[in-house]
């Protein structure tokens, strides 16, 4: 009579080879998911920061003359400008508006005119976070000032003579990682300011 089966020997060379490849699958597994929620990390924070490229060209073609009379755009620098602008649809009053680089995060303060006169002195403000995982450095300012002519301003900027405003983020979630640090641009016009130039 002949006997039909695994050996012990047989039995245990299939336990080791199922335990390899499942040991090998999970890790290729554990491998996949980690690059993927990375690359979903960094997409999320260049999505976010298109979003607020976006934003603030919108409201920087707008600059407008504040509620108080203050000149369309208050201060500037290659991290930072404040103007003014209406940013509301329901509302024709004119907000101080600034986009400041902290830390590598980009935000945006609004401050909304209060009072009779008009003044933007104490009035109440909102922060938003328009972009994280910012690292620009100091050969790529966050902003960039030009003349009517194209020309680029140097610092200290004439703010008088400003006409066009250009804005790169360069968003990356892990400098050590790839994918690579991703950058955006926009370029607004000052359209409120462009006939008195």
């Amino acid at each position: 009579m002949i006997r039909r089966g695994f050996t012990l020997i047989e039995t245990i060379v299939v336990i080791a080879m199922t335990a390899l490849i499942m040991v090998t699958l999970g890790t290729l597994l554990a491998y996949f998911y980690k690059t993927n929620a990375y690359t979903l990390q960094q997409s999320i924070a260049v999505g976010q920061a298109r979003l607020g490229v976006e934003d603030a060209m919108k409201y920087l073609r707008e600059a407008s003359y504040g509620d108080d009379g203050s000149y369309p755009i208050e201060s500037v620098a290659t991290s930072s400008i404040t103007f003014y602008a209406n940013i509301s649809n329901a509302s024709p009053s004119i907000a101080r508006v600034t986009y400041t680089l902290q830390q590598g995060t980009l935000y945006r303060v609004v401050e909304a005119s209060a009072g009779n006169p008009p003044s933007y002195v104490g009035a109440p403000s909102a922060t938003t976070t328009i972009a994280t995982s910012v690292v620009n450095d100091a050969t790529t300012p966050v902003f960039r000032y030009f003349d009517n002519t194209g020309t680029e301003l140097t610092m200290p900027v004439n703010i008088s003579k400003i006409a066009s405003i250009e804005t790169t983020v360069v968003v990356d979630v892990n400098v050590n990682r790839a994918p690579v640090a991703f950058t955006l641009s926009g370029a607004a016009t000052l359209r409120n300011l462009k006939n008195q130039l």
